[in-house]
């Protein structure tokens, strides 16, 4: 997961990777993309494989909330009961959603990140799909226009548009009150 440990940088051609953090570089004729450890931990990899079946070994069996219908999503919810905010992010149900985006899809859907999947009503899970949806629409709309043709300078979990994540104790956009 590139938020926890890997990042991906764009720097000029022929860039040297970083001698501590600094785990490969993939050298193109207009730059270089290096792929660097943010942690001592040492958890970040690069898989290369070829073709459609090889990739496939890496798929955890989530849905995707974008290709996939409610019946579908909500099947894969309920199969296991844990908190919203685990069965959001837990790839083996949901695909593609980390942290960063769980909590905002919460909060769109007016949401407790502790409420268990055994409690939730069939009206909340279609708001949670219809929030789930949107909020990665509009993130991939806002992120594509900020970048637009070029790479991302900076890719960070935290970005000052969002409405909660990373913004503990300040007011909730919505009703005001503190942010936990």
């Amino acid at each position: 997961h590139l938020m926890i440990n890997g990042r991906l940088h764009w720097q000029k051609a022929g860039a040297i990777i970083p001698a501590k953090r600094g785990l490969a570089a993939l050298d193109f004729p207009h730059g270089t993309l290096l792929l660097t450890e943010s942690t001592s931990q040492k958890r970040a990899a690069l898989h290369l494989v070829q073709g459609r079946e090889a990739l496939a070994a890496f798929n955890r069996g989530g849905v995707n909330v974008l290709t996939t219908g409610l019946d579908q999503f909500t099947a894969a919810l309920r199969r296991e009961n844990h908190t919203l905010k685990r069965s959001l992010t837990d790839p083996r149900l949901i695909d593609g959603i980390g942290n960063a985006y769980s909590d905002e899809i919460l909060h769109r859907a007016g949401l407790s990140p502790f409420l268990l999947t055994s409690k939730i009503t069939d009206d909340q899970i279609a708001g949670l799909y219809e929030a789930s949806r949107g909020i990665l629409l509009d993130w991939t709309e806002r992120l594509r226009q900020e970048v637009g043709d070029g790479f991302p300078a900076r890719v960070t979990a935290f970005h000052e548009a969002m409405a909660v994540h990373g913004k503990y104790g300040q007011p909730c956009p919505v009703c005001g009150t503190p942010i936990q």
